[in-house]
């Protein structure tokens, strides 16, 4: 199995820890972002992986050089424009395609500015029982920006904040809102379904598709610890955890 870790953002929000690194090469408890990511993938069995850059790609190229790409097979996916996470999935496609048999193996993407202890291997068990085309990895808690899930556990919609009005992709009488964990599970016959050109969003690939009746799928992972690294503030209540024995690295 394979997986891409997304991790060509600016950092801006990060700063001023992204003053003079990328974001994948930020800290917690000693560990990068990147490593932290790459050992949860290794932990499940994925040894193959391509990692999408931009802001100081050269600095991660040559860490990855420096620790030997952690034991496993990494590619790197330089964006000179960024591609937003749809349009950089898509250019990585060649990745995911180079070597696909016939039972079309799904692959993971993952934030690199997320940790958390969800169960990966049962995420993958779930997409593959529900012949899913993607499943989201998502919670009941508080976020800015909701996915909406029907009765059935279908993505139908999104919705900014608690009290905003949604957007419908498909009908749904009681939609629930869930936060989006930043970890899918994706069936490669996606990328033939990605009309979208340049930089564009996965959500809005997917609300699409979700439209058109494609299965995107929700998996509960409410049972599981989850933070956001996208602020110093957030690194550093994770370095805490991590000091705690909260969630191990």
């Amino acid at each position: 199995m394979k997986a891409m870790i997304l991790a060509a953002g600016l950092g801006t929000r990060l700063r001023p820890l992204t003053d003079d690194r990328p974001k994948a090469l930020v800290e917690v408890a000693g560990h990068t972002l990147l490593e932290i990511t790459l050992s949860r993938l290794r932990s499940v069995g994925i040894d193959e992986a391509i990692v999408n850059l931009h802001h100081l790609a050269d600095m991660v190229a040559e860490y990855l050089k420096k620790n030997g790409n952690f034991g496993m097979r990494i590619e790197i996916s330089r964006e000179d424009v960024l591609l937003n996470t749809g349009g950089g999935l898509k250019n990585a496609a060649w990745f995911f395609l180079e070597d696909l048999g016939p039972a079309e193996e799904p692959f993971l993407l993952h934030n690199v500015d997320v940790i958390s202890t969800i169960d990966l291997k049962r995420v993958v068990q779930f997409h593959r029982e529900q012949k899913a085309l993607a499943t989201l990895a998502v919670q009941d808690r508080e976020t800015s920006r909701y996915l909406l899930f029907d009765e059935q556990g279908c993505l139908c919609g999104r919705r900014a904040g608690r009290n905003q009005l949604p957007e419908m992709a498909r009908a749904s009488r009681r939609p629930q809102a869930l936060a989006f964990s930043g970890i899918h599970v994706i069936s490669p016959r996606i990328f033939a379904m990605m009309t979208e050109e340049g930089p564009f969003s996965i959500v809005n690939c997917y609300l699409r598709l979700a439209a058109q009746g494609e299965k995107i799928l929700a998996f509960r992972a409410d049972e599981y610890y989850w933070r956001d690294l996208g602020t110093p503030d957030n690194v550093a209540q994770a370095s805490d955890d991590v000091k705690r024995q909260v969630v191990r690295l």
